[in-house]
């Protein structure tokens, strides 16, 4: 059975099982829509919620929790909601600041010593609301963290490593790790973990009780999907992939029933069943412009109308045919998320899956907006698929010229026992090589385990054992002795080889 015929084949399990929507004519034709844009994105599962007026019109799943079994996804099934967490942790420093135990502008230094980055003036001058707002300077360096071994605080540590791409406050660059050092900043404030605070100052009052900040907080749990990548091109199930090292940016697992109440709070503008949580000036704080996002073509094509694009703290903020809208995405290994606000007209939804090549979460959850503010006829999920295809072909014709401009008459320059040593890296740690039964095997922490095949000249191909990562090209420069010095990751920079004593 095709991907796509499996995928209908799914939705027609679960319709039975899947409560209605009550007395929203907007929302009639969902299921339909869900059923096609699943099989056309080859999705296994999807969750979908929407608030209107602080009430609950929709919640229910669609699919499966794991392509081969019978498990259908209802509106109690979690999922990781990867980087919509981040308003989480924004929503937790806004607590702390309510409570007057710190500031947005303080320095972020005065609460977390301990942050030290490449730049002395940046360190000195960077505060909790740059922390929040991508506007740091760095690039992502998400490999600090991204399967590797170290925990919150190394990785923190070791940020001071890494050079600034941009001027401080000049350019937006979406940085994970300075969420990371929000939540530790946030810990040590209220002398309590980033994960407790998120459980007990939001989840509890919220009623959030299924949801976790820790994929090692599943276990034992039945209502649980599973992640799902492509490989090969084909849909499969693959492991969770646990980032407790980065877990105020993108760790908390939840159903769409939960997110409700998250909604409701946000829509209430910080009251949630009558009892206030956050003051109404830090919801605002947070919904509104901090720092602007690029409008360039490709933004202006999808959105005409649209007058600016900012970010705001934890959320991403734009004009949709007049209408103010805070989201944010979450993308973490097989796993895929959006939440969307139009706070002016009270409306919210959440869309979760366990697919995570699928970026069909933002344009679903357009759909649903416009079905209950009548703002567009767009085919969001056709248009966004046609835009996904494209740069899927992009790629394609990417790796068919690198394959051509392969050299296939060359050998390596030295025998492969002499590549085989320790290397070094000042931001990502270390990488070592081992030449196992005529074969060099790289090893990058627990989860970048690579065969090495040789390509041309001294670079080599390293195709992962965790078949969910893309393979790479890696070469191997020579010193002036003749022999190895460094071992160049892509997008990471040169490894220096670590001579024998």
């Amino acid at each position: 059975m095709t991907g796509r015929k499996l995928a209908y084949g799914l939705l027609a399990l679960t319709f039975a099982v899947c409560r209605p929507a009550t007395g929203a004519e907007p929302l009639a034709g969902v299921d339909a829509y869900a059923a096609k844009a699943m099989a056309d994105w080859q999705v296994p599962g999807m969750a979908i919620a929407v608030v209107k007026d602080d009430q609950v019109l929709l919640a229910k799943g669609y699919g499966t929790r794991k392509l081969g079994e019978d498990q259908p996804v209802d509106s109690q099934t979690l999922f990781a909601i990867g980087s919509a967490s981040k308003a989480f942790t924004a929503a937790v420093l806004a607590i702390l600041i309510d409570e007057q135990k710190l500031a947005w502008d303080d320095a972020a230094i005065r609460h977390l010593p301990n942050l030290v980055l490449y730049d002395p003036y940046v360190t000195r001058e960077l505060t909790v609301r740059d922390l929040l707002c991508h506007r740091s300077g760095l690039a992502r360096a998400d490999m600090l963290w991204f399967g590797s071994d170290y925990n919150r605080d190394e990785v923190l540590r070791r940020l001071r490593y890494l050079k600034p791409s941009w001027s401080f406050r000049s350019h937006f660059g979406y940085q994970n790790i300075m969420y990371l050092a929000a939540g530790q900043l946030a810990a040590q404030v209220a002398g309590q973990s980033w994960d407790d605070q998120i459980k007990q100052r939001l989840f509890l009052p919220l009623g959030m009780k299924s949801s976790v900040t820790s994929t090692n907080d599943l276990a034992g749990r039945n209502n649980v999907a599973t992640p799902h990548a492509k490989i090969d091109d084909q849909v499969q199930a693959i492991p969770y992939r646990n980032i407790d090292n980065v877990a105020p940016a993108g760790s908390i697992n939840s159903c769409v029933d939960d997110m409700c109440q998250w909604l409701r709070l946000q829509l209430g503008q910080g009251v949630y069943a009558g009892n206030r949580l956050i003051s109404e000036a830090a919801i605002a704080e947070m919904q509104a412009p901090q720092m602007t996002t690029p409008l360039d073509d490709e933004m202006r094509q999808k959105y005409p109308d649209a007058h600016l694009m900012a970010y705001g703290l934890g959320w991403f903020l734009h004009d949709y045919h007049g209408r103010k809208i805070v989201e944010h995405g979450g993308h973490i290994d097989g796993m895929s998320a959006q939440v969307m606000l139009a706070p002016e007209e009270k409306l919210g939804v959440v869309v979760l899956m366990n697919s995570g090549g699928s970026m069909l979460p933002r344009p679903m959850a357009f759909y649903l907006v416009d079905q209950l503010l009548g703002t567009s006829s767009r085919d969001w999920s056709a248009y966004e698929l046609e835009q996904f295809q494209k740069q899927e072909a992009k790629d394609q014709a990417e790796k068919a010229k690198q394959e051509a401009d392969r050299k296939t008459d060359t050998k390596p320059s030295l025998p492969l026992t002499d590549y085989a040593g320790a290397y070094t890296h000042e931001l990502y740690g270390d990488a070592v090589v081992t030449c196992e039964q005529d074969k060099l095997v790289l090893a990058r922490g627990p989860a970048f385990v690579a065969d090495l095949s040789h390509w041309h000249y001294d670079t080599f191909l390293a195709q992962f054992r965790d078949r969910s990562l893309e393979p790479v090209l890696v070469t191997f420069a020579l010193g002036a002795d003749g022999r190895v010095g460094t071992l160049e990751w892509p997008t990471l920079g040169p490894y220096q080889r670590q001579q024998a004593k």
